[in-house]
């Protein structure tokens, strides 16, 4: 019999292809450093490619600004979609266009800019034939009132003329921070940033904010980008969402800014399905202005039919 040494033979090590694969937990990300005072919190959402979004403050902004550098390379004809030819008639409109579609709008206001075109005009209108006339926009009695209150005021406190200041407009009956910076921005030139459905849906898509307030909102990406942004970033933002980055169901497949996108995927993937949902003239159809600007490459929008 061997006399015993005292140690157990060292064990023969397997040959590696009968190895069991290794499976490694992703490694957890690094913990955040402690936020400065005032300074925002990191955003996390998902990827193109699945994996998890997690960026610094910091990183969102320059994000941001290269969302809308794109955009206005895919939209360089981005406007306003109401047909008017004054501020007033821009107000009017943007009234108007609470609750309903431009285009709506559009075909309603040949009519009533006819029988009423002055600030003077339409304050004297009697109420039941001013709601017949704008009956298509919806909530024709609210906004009967509030055309008729702030044409008013426009007579009786600024001479008949659209005041060219935000705390001016936001006074006026029916006139909230939205539809003055629609004003501002178009009629003379105040950059603004107009927080309507679409801009709320795709700025939070994209993580720019979790704010759901409109004003809270519009602090939250005003602080992103330069005034001198303002105007035409909605614009942008606004297009995008009408025609590509959809409530229900987003062309994913179909967008020119996907890779930039932390929601990459609430939508359709596939690049030929998500192209047959594509809006307005990016999916071939008209837009919603009667009289769109010489440079937009699509279709007028038709005049309405008979009543």
């Amino acid at each position: 019999m061997a006399k015993s040494t005292g140690r157990e033979p060292a064990a023969k090590k397997p040959d590696d292809a009968a190895k069991p694969p290794v499976v490694r937990e992703p490694a957890a990300p690094p913990a955040p450093a402690p936020a400065k005072r005032g300074a925002a919190k990191s955003v996390q959402g998902a990827a193109l490619d699945g994996r998890p979004w997690h960026e610094s403050h910091l990183a969102m902004v320059r994000r941001a600004r290269r969302i809308n550098r794109e955009l206005a390379e895919v939209y360089p004809y981005a406007h306003p979609e109401l047909d008017f030819e004054n501020p007033f008639q821009l107000l009017v409109a943007t009234v108007l266009s609470a609750q309903t579609t431009d285009l709506r709008v559009n075909q309603t206001t040949p009519a009533l800019f006819a029988a009423y075109p002055t600030p003077e005009d339409l304050a004297a209108a009697p109420p039941e034939e001013l709601e017949e006339l704008i009956r298509p926009t919806g909530f024709f009695r609210a906004k009967a009132r509030s055309l008729l209150g702030l044409s008013a005021a426009l007579r009786d406190r600024f001479g008949g003329e659209v005041p060219g200041k935000l705390d001016d407009l936001v006074s006026l009956p029916g006139v909230g921070r939205k539809t003055a910076f629609v004003v501002l921005g178009n009629a003379f030139g105040v950059p603004g940033i107009t927080v309507d459905t679409h801009f709320g849906r795709l700025v939070r898509r994209w993580k720019w904010t979790e704010e759901t307030d409109p004003e809270k909102v519009e602090a939250a990406v005003a602080a992103i980008f330069p005034k001198k942004d303002w105007t035409m970033l909605s614009h942008r933002v606004i297009f995008h969402g009408r025609r590509i980055c959809h409530s229900r169901k987003p062309a994913c497949g179909a967008c020119p800014i996907a890779p930039l996108c932390p929601s990459y995927g609430e939508g359709e993937t596939d690049p030929e399905k998500a192209r047959k949902l594509l809006k307005y003239e990016k999916g071939g159809f008209p837009g919603q202005r009667l009289k769109p600007p010489p440079d937009y490459p699509g279709l007028a929008a038709p005049e309405a039919g008979p009543r």
